[in-house]
């Protein structure tokens, strides 16, 4: 469904690990990246600094909203007695998922006409994206330890790494499994690594935090109905750290000289910002007045 022109309200970007952060005491913390933070500055700087520094809203999308329900819906499926956990039980947690959010968010009610037909046609695209779900995993046969859980790990670098996992899994024997949703379709086989980076990060902060490296990545894409399972090894996550910490190197330079380039690339068709990015002809706003002696993206 694309997005009508009804979609003018705006919300603020979203990332969970932003909202559920937390200060640690006793340790001058330099600043916090997320997985959707470090993708950001990757993609285009300058989005970066729209979202984390700007915060500017973005309009309501009816793609990231409807990940957003089916994630709730996920979450509250395992809350049932495991016999329960069937497709019609998760479709008639739909529309309770979806009135939750207009409640924390009204202004997603933005992206529908008032006529009721495009909200009609979306939840149908709910339904559909949900019942695949069940064709990939048996929720019935499934315990999981953890549900949207939030995790955080400190570097030595004094950089806070913070995420909420979509699910983590622990077998009887200890081993992890690292599970995230996707409502999109999988990507081609050259764009997988960088499909994975977010799980990469997520293990690299449990295993920060528990000392077990996760035995398994598994990422759960809904819309063709695909699963990519990925076996990382200490390697691989040392090598996660140094990206990140470079990342974080090249946002703490481009903060300090205030020079955040936008990069052209296939994710401008959406980005929200195109009348105000100089790849466009547009302009900037003023660089956050507040913002010449903060470090961006702050833990709390």
């Amino acid at each position: 469904m694309t997005t009508s022109a009804a979609q003018t309200a705006g919300v603020a970007p979203a990332d969970p690990a932003e909202r559920r952060g937390t200060t640690v005491d006793g340790v001058d913390v330099v600043g916090a990246l997320s997985p959707s933070r470090v993708g950001d500055f990757l993609n285009c700087p300058l989005l970066y600094r729209f979202r984390t520094i700007d915060r500017l809203p973005e309009p309501a999308s009816p793609a990231a909203v409807r990940g957003t329900v089916i994630h709730r819906v996920l979450e509250q499926l395992f809350d049932l007695p495991a016999g329960e956990r069937t497709p019609s039980e998760a479709e008639r947690m739909i529309e309770p998922a979806w009135a939750e959010l207009q409640e924390i968010e009204p202004a997603v009610t933005s992206m529908f006409d008032a006529d009721g037909v495009q909200i009609a046609e979306w939840l149908v695209s709910c339904r559909t994206t949900l019942a695949r779900y069940f064709d990939l995993e048996d929720p019935t046969r499934l315990e999981p330890a953890e549900r949207e859980l939030y995790v955080e790990t400190l570097t030595d670098a004094k950089v806070l790494l913070r995420g909420v996992v979509d699910r983590v899994d622990v077998a009887p024997d200890g081993a992890i499994r690292v599970v995230d949703y996707k409502t999109g379709a999988s990507p081609g086989e050259m764009f997988e690594g960088k499909a994975l980076f977010q799980l990469k990060f997520y293990a690299l902060v449990l295993w920060r935090m528990r000392g077990v490296l996760p035995a398994m990545l598994q990422l759960v894409y809904l819309a063709n109905s695909e699963v990519l399972r990925y076996v990382p090894d200490e390697q691989d996550l040392v090598a996660t750290e140094r990206k990140v910490l470079a990342v974080w190197d090249a946002i703490r330079a481009a903060t300090e000289k205030r020079e955040f380039e936008p990069r052209k690339g296939a994710g401008c068709r959406w980005c929200a910002h195109q009348a105000i990015c100089p790849a466009y002809g547009g302009t900037p706003p003023p660089y956050p007045v507040d913002q010449v002696t903060r470090t961006p993206d702050p833990p709390g």
